[in-house]
């Protein structure tokens, strides 16, 4: 099974080493790591070339985040799709290993896990603990955590890519499009498989919590999904407890 697993940029050059270190070490070798760069101009591509596991590197202006994912899909030839960013790593060697594992021992299309955010220096701010998916839980504003979230490229062909219209809410969109509306099937894989830096643009204050739920409430309405905003936002609420 080859995996492939997609790393967006854009003057990366503080945080992309890790990342690109951390797939290189990596324990499970059948691995196509793409790079899809919004067009650096520090020396993000200069660092990535100079990882030889590195299988392909785009570098151009995007319309954002989704369409960089969608650019990335595009390149991939993997029998299965995952993505690390440019300042996650992963949890430690063997996480590609386990999710491999997973796919081949359960009839799943989908694989996901939990992950840490952690500070800069490494310390441990929040626990992402998920769940088996259950139908409904999406409407409770339950979804996998994204940089574990791995799912078989025929999925994405048949059912599409992220929708670049939303700014940070596409990963929920889809999410809620491929387990909620379409029901593909799903495994949960109770081990942390990813160590993501608190910070960007999901985690930057209250304007983006806002801006979130508004995109959630649309991802929703075009998926034809009736949900109510007031008990929904009470769900969004009850998360905190995360950072706990």
């Amino acid at each position: 099974m080859k995996i492939s697993i997609i790393t967006i940029s854009f003057n990366a050059k503080a945080t992309i080493e890790k990342t690109l270190q951390s797939v290189a070490n990596q324990s499970y070798k059948n691995i196509e790591h793409i790079i899809v760069d919004g067009g650096s101009k520090d020396n993000t591509l200069e660092i990535c070339n100079s990882f030889p596991h590195v299988s392909k590197i785009k570098s151009e202006p995007d319309n954002g985040v989704y369409d960089a994912f969608n650019k990335g899909l595009k390149l991939a030839t993997g029998d299965v799709i995952g993505f690390l960013n440019a300042d996650d790593i992963f949890y430690n060697d063997n996480s590609v290993q386990e999710i491999a594992k997973a796919f081949s021992e359960n009839k799943a299309d989908i694989v996901y896990g939990n992950l840490d955010y952690i500070s800069e220096n490494g310390k441990v701010i929040r626990n992402w603990i998920s769940r088996p998916y259950e139908i409904g839980l999406i409407k409770k504003a339950w979804m996998p955590a994204h940089p574990t979230f791995y799912c078989k490229k025929e999925v994405y062909d048949r059912l599409g890519g992220y929708n670049d219209s939303f700014k940070i809410g596409g990963d929920f969109e889809l999410c809620l499009r491929f387990l909620e509306v379409n029901q593909v099937s799903s495994f949960y894989l109770n081990k942390k498989l990813v160590k993501m830096l608190i910070g960007g643009i999901s985690n930057s204050g209250l304007k983006s919590k806002w801006t979130i739920y508004k995109e959630e409430l649309r991802a929703f309405k075009i998926n034809k999904v009736y949900v109510n905003s007031i008990i929904f936002f009470v769900y969004k609420l009850k998360k905190l407890k995360q950072f706990f």
